[in-house]
């Protein structure tokens, strides 16, 4: 029953702020007052425009809100002659202006005529306060979200009784609790008791972002001795959980690198695994994988621009088909000369990556690209204080679910089976029957289609040129080689290794020197583990 009782006080309590607010809203009287308030914003100086602006908060019309915006920013303007508060835009020789209030439009006049209302930066705060107190008691959760974290910004000791009457009435948890930072922030920058100033304090600790972090840090500078020992706890407190989330960052970032890593070397351990060919051109086909894509984007731009969001679905078969050809060929037409013979093999791809480079440049140019991100691969969100981009997060999974497929692909399927006994002895496979000339082509052409499906991730965050290739060819033969030759797990546990180690080198080493470190390191893995960390075994392996 208590419970009962107050939820209805609530919505009672919410019901009459919205009731006056309608009443403001609609009544002339109050519109009049509005109105009167505008006329004297351009008067007087920058503390006249304040209290102007603070009276216009308490009118409580929700109206004003766009104006103070307006204002704000230094787009609010007058119009000499009438006195009318207006927003103006370039019509010609005249500018086209309109009812910075009602919204509606009010003709021409020349450019003379009108004169922008001029602001400072304690106008610019007086404003922001003034927006979230007209915010503050909005029936819309978000609308005093916003409000709150205005207030959070201009931490002013004069909203503290205007957040306690807001937060008596408040019922959603997450605006609730950024009205207590505000109104904690606030207490710190006002002369508050020991009692409170040391909740305020752990309010803000508990917070702990680097926004919490620089307040306590201000405040600390003018401290008393009785509240200095609460804000350095505060603040150490702070710095332990801001480490370990730039270790959890770091790890996120490691991931999200070795996803590409793995996405770029994982078609190569099988080309490598299942017939030793050092494919220099592989690169080159991860870059054709990503102009695939740029083809698929334009075409859908031009015929169907409202499956631009489907894009990506329709170029990943495309790629995988595309590139998979091109394997074949380079497999049947090159490739199958030159086994046994490493260097020959190596020299060969290489120039057949310069000229698959000089195509593509004679075909889409030597400048960049642009491949869009459909709406669901844009934008970023928060984990636990860890910032993540959508577009790495869903990189991170389709390397994944790349992975599990091929996995299924090895140990479910005829193609799989011939590719196992082939790369663990050849010459008894091909006595058991296997024609081992078209598996090696089709492992060539499975390899190269893995490489197109990376081009596709890989233009959703890298420039799409034709040197795309070449940065990601280097690390995949060395996620191969750490990981073992051959082995899937291998290459999974290398790239995300790999990652990770180089995301944690970076901020001392810098990116060329961590990479140097990275190649060092693995040299010296592989003088004491040759076949990697995860080597195949077979007959043809231990003789």
């Amino acid at each position: 029953m208590p419970i009962l009782l107050d939820t209805l006080f609530r919505c009672l309590a919410r019901f009459s702020v919205c009731l006056v607010a309608m009443l403001v809203m609609f009544g002339s009287a109050r519109a009049q007052s509005v109105e009167e308030l505008m006329r004297q914003l351009p008067d007087g100086s920058y503390s006249d425009r304040g209290e102007v602006v603070t009276q216009l908060a308490a009118t409580g019309d929700t109206r004003v809100v766009p104006v103070l915006e307006a204002l704000a920013a230094g787009d609010l303007n007058v119009v000499e002659e009438t006195g009318q508060i207006v927003l103006i835009a370039p019509a010609g020789d005249n500018v086209s202006i309109t009812d910075a209030l009602t919204g509606a439009e009010a003709g021409e006049v020349g450019r003379r005529d009108v004169e922008r209302i001029r602001v400072n930066n304690s106008l610019r705060r007086a404003v922001r306060t003034a927006i979230g107190q007209l915010t503050l008691m909005s029936p819309n959760a978000s609308v005093r979200l916003s409000a709150a974290q205005s207030m959070f910004q201009a931490a002013d000791p004069d909203n503290i009784e205007l957040l306690d009457e807001a937060l008596a009435q408040e019922d959603d948890a997450s605006v609730r609790r950024v009205m207590e930072e505000a109104r904690a922030v606030a207490i710190l920058r006002a002369d508050s008791s020991v009692e409170e100033t040391t909740a305020a304090i752990d309010v803000i600790a508990a917070r702990g972002d680097r926004n919490a972090l620089g307040i306590l840090n201000s405040v600390l500078a003018d401290a008393s001795e009785e509240d200095r020992p609460a804000i350095e706890a505060g603040i150490a407190s702070i710095e332990r959980k801001l480490a370990l989330l730039d270790v959890g960052q770091n790890v996120w970032y490691g991931i999200s690198l070795g996803s590409v890593l793995l996405l770029a070397a994982i078609g190569l351990a099988i080309t490598f695994g299942v017939m030793g060919v050092i494919n220099m051109a592989h690169g080159e086909m991860v870059m054709i994988g990503a102009y695939t894509t740029y083809v698929v984007q334009n075409l859908i731009r031009t015929s169907a621009p409202g499956l631009f969001d489907w894009s990506l679905a329709i170029a990943l078969p495309a790629a995988f088909v595309v590139t998979g050809l091109i394997g074949i060929a380079i497999e049947r037409g090159v490739i199958r000369w030159l086994y046994g013979r490493p260097l020959e093999t190596l020299l060969a791809t290489w120039g057949l990556s310069l000229i698959i480079q000089q195509a593509v440049r004679t075909t889409f140019g030597a400048s960049n690209r642009e491949v869009s991100n459909p709406s669901w691969m844009s934008g970023s969100f928060d984990f636990y204080g860890i910032a993540m981009t959508w577009n790495r997060f869903w990189i991170v999974l389709f390397a994944l679910a790349v992975f599990a497929i091929l996995l299924i692909v090895m140990k479910r399927t005829a193609l799989g089976l011939q590719m196992r006994a082939v790369t663990q002895n050849r010459r008894m496979a091909s006595s058991m029957g296997i024609r081992t000339p078209w598996v090696d082509a089709l492992t060539f052409g499975l390899g190269s289609g893995i490489a197109g499906l990376a081009g596709v991730a890989l233009s959703q965050i890298d420039n799409v040129s034709p040197n795309l290739g070449q940065g990601y060819i280097i690390d995949s033969f060395m996620v191969v080689v750490f990981g073992g030759v051959g082995n899937l797990w291998g290459t999974l546990v290398g790239a995300l290794t790999l990652g990770v180690v180089n995301k944690f080198l970076e901020p001392y080493a810098g990116a060329v020197l961590a990479k140097i470190l990275v190649l060092v390191i693995i040299i010296l893995f592989i003088q004491k583990r040759p076949r990697g960390l995860f080597a195949l075994k077979g007959r043809a392996v231990d003789a």
